[in-house]
């Protein structure tokens, strides 16, 4: 028997090797029919010696395993999207920008291709990959280890000096080649063609057998690590030791030294894309050092240390046909253009938005006119003008409607807004189902077991009409319905049950009053405490809140003035919802830096950026982003800019580094 394993793993590791020489530097050294003989080899053993089964064995990669319901999990690491430019002039924005929060000029920028597939984030334990999740909603993402696996360009097993844990994000990709091939076999079948690699690329993650998927020729290219004392200081170290570990990361990367040169690496790609085997929209700009990324930290959605150069979208003209309206959970209407279908960047758009009613008018539009359509950030396709030499009749100009389009309700324009809403804000049905999925959402209720399908399911069949009705769902009024299996209904009601735990600013967001976001939820949480406050407050109290507007406080009293929702904070009450912050959560914590405003600065080596901040919010304190006359208190870490710090000195501020922080908690 050892003989036997001894041949196992000597066939595993030459397989391993063969594989990085083919995938990674593209160098074979035995031919295909050779590979295969030690493959076939390889099988055989593992089928007869199922004692020695290995999950990341070269055998996985034919595939075989079928997953009827990818699993959804957490990432670890969240991962953000990119905000997007179109010009140089917002670039040079971005870039002063960074100059203003880091002090100081001397950035040197990573310059990376933009690859048009789907985002995977790998996970890799003692050099083993042991998890692929899809980037998902960047919290959330499906587990699609097993297709993953038969990906060529993703090692099952590493080389090298690589850390014990550490997560890696990538793209993969269906280059043209593959996806013409894959097309001729379908067109010779008689079946419908797909319609661009990026989109078969990203279904091809999702068939529940992984044997199609090894099918595919897809491919996998690593930009970016993720986790702790990995080794490297910057992003383009990052890229060196990822090929070093047996990553397939693209030679086309540039370190760049200034923003002159950034321009010319786009210049350049602009042109020569054309010439790739595979897609990219655009050029990934990162602030190269990582000390400087930890400085410059996150938004709510992307990291403020880079930014995508989207390459200008493909404008093709189509004809109008038609009008239709949509309506939003705010009662929002928003017009959308139905088109005669025309082929965008590889996708047939037969529709495109229109804004509001201030876009038609500008535009002149008439059913019949010849448009100009454009995918913005070629995605969301737009009409961005009319064809002057080919209009529709004066007659059927498109005139916005009155009435919503699904309770008929007449609709409002408020002063200085766009936007058209449906004054039927308690009865519309569109409204009120995106109300209640904007409730059991993530940054709100969070309410497992539910999603937003299942909300309108609900809606549809008479269960609920409000968010308080949620909690009054009973299971046998559940398992009649369709999809509503006993498991499912069981974690529904368990979900609904825990979310009652949630504190009062989670619940004051989920309530979707107008302009009232996540954070602004807070600001109004911490300010007044309790609903019951929050409802009595006049508008001179709301503006002297910080960040509350005129137009927030006046969306905030308009809101508590509805006879509908005074009832439903009421329902919300007496099912026991976190109405009020928890008095006895803040009791036990000392508010030390209560009312005091605190600016944070550096790189922590105790905390991360988000986790202090968040640390002195518990403590009472305000994070403030700049040092001025206002500021009370600066924690500053290492990197502090010389500048920020002769300032904080000459008002006078107090500055406490890390240790004496943390010396502050422990009193």
């Amino acid at each position: 028997m050892e003989n036997i394993l001894s041949e196992i793993q000597a066939l595993r590791n030459s397989l391993h090797q063969h594989n990085y020489n083919y995938y990674i530097l593209d160098e074979p050294t035995i031919s295909d029919y050779d590979f295969d003989v030690l493959l076939q080899r390889l099988q055989t053993l593992e089928s007869q010696y199922p004692e020695y089964y290995d999950a990341n064995s070269p055998t996985q990669r034919v595939g075989g395993g079928v997953t009827k319901n990818f699993e959804t999990k957490k990432h670890r690491y969240p991962m953000y999207s990119l905000s997007n430019t179109y010009s140089k002039e917002e670039v040079l924005q971005w870039q002063e920008r960074l100059v203003k929060i880091l002090e100081h000029d001397q950035i040197s920028f990573s310059c990376e291709l933009k690859f048009d597939g789907a985002s995977i984030n790998l996970t890799y334990e003692n050099g083993k990959l042991v998890q692929a999740l899809t980037r998902g909603d960047g919290i959330e993402g499906d587990d699609v280890t097993t297709n993953i696996k038969t990906i060529g360009t993703i090692p099952l097993r590493l080389q090298g000096d690589y850390p014990d844990f550490f997560e890696i994000r990538g793209e993969i990709i269906l280059p043209w080649d593959g996806f013409h091939q894959m097309n001729e076999a379908r067109e010779a079948a008689g079946e419908p063609l797909y319609r661009n690699p990026r989109n078969t690329a990203s279904g091809s993650l999702k068939l529940q057998d992984s044997s199609l998927v090894a099918q595919r020729p897809l491919r996998c290219f690593l930009y970016s690590l993720a986790g702790e004392n990995l080794g490297v200081q910057s992003q383009f170290d990052a890229l060196g030791k990822a090929r070093q570990w047996g990553f397939k990361v693209p030679d086309s990367a540039r370190l760049l030294g200034t923003v002159e040169e950034v321009f010319e690496f786009i210049a350049h790609w602009e042109t020569a894309r054309k010439n790739l085997p595979y897609e990219i929209d655009g050029i990934v700009i990162k602030v190269n050092d990582l000390q400087q990324q930890e400085l410059l930290g996150f938004t709510a959605k992307a990291p403020r240390w880079a930014i995508a150069y989207k390459f200008k979208a493909e404008n093709i003209v189509t004809q109008l046909l038609g009008v239709q309206y949509q309506v939003g959970r705010t009662g929002a209407i928003t017009p959308v253009a139905q088109l005669e279908a025309v082929e965008i960047s590889g996708t047939t758009v037969k529709r495109a938005s229109l804004h509001n009613a201030d876009q038609i008018e500008k535009l002149d539009l008439r059913i019949k006119d010849w448009v100009y359509v454009e995918k913005g950030g070629e995605i969301i396709p737009k009409i961005t003008g009319v064809d002057p030499e080919r209009r529709g009749r004066l007659e059927d100009r498109v005139t916005f409607v009155d009435h919503c389009p699904d309770c008929s309700s007449p609709l409002e324009r408020l002063e200085g807004e766009a936007q058209h809403y449906c004054s039927n804000s308690s009865g519309c049905p569109t409204q009120i189902i995106g109300r209640i999925q904007h409730f059991i959402g993530r940054k709100a209720m969070d309410i497992e077991g539910l999603g937003g399908e299942t909300v309108a399911l609900l809606y549809h069949a008479g269960l609920i009409r409000s968010v308080a009705d949620l909690y009054a769902l009973r299971p046998e009024q559940l398992l009649p319905l369709e999809r509503m299996a006993e498991k499912s209904v069981t974690n529904l009601i368990e979900g609904v049950k825990q979310s009652k735990e949630k504190p009062f600013a989670k619940v004051l967001f989920g309530l979707g009053i107008r302009f009232v976001g996540e954070t602004v939820a807070k600001r109004l949480a911490k300010q007044f405490g309790s609903i019951a406050a929050l409802a009595q407050a006049d508008f001179e109290t709301l503006i002297q809140t910080e960040d509350i507007g005129d137009r927030i406080a006046k969306s905030v009293m308009d809101w508590f003035l509805l006879a509908a929702n005074q009832e439903l904070i009421q329902e919300l009450k007496a099912q026991g919802l976190q109405l009020e912050n928890a008095v006895q959560a803040e009791a036990t914590v000392p508010q030390i830096l209560e009312n005091k405003k605190v600016v944070v600065s550096g790189v922590f080596e105790h905390f991360s950026r988000e986790g202090i901040k968040e640390k002195i919010e518990t403590l009472g304190g305000q994070i403030v982003s700049g040092v001025s006359s206002k500021t009370d208190l600066i924690v500053a870490g290492e990197g502090m800019g010389p500048s920020k710090k002769q300032k904080a000195e000459k008002l006078g501020i107090q500055i406490l580094d890390e240790t004496a922080f943390l010396a502050l908690l422990k009193e």
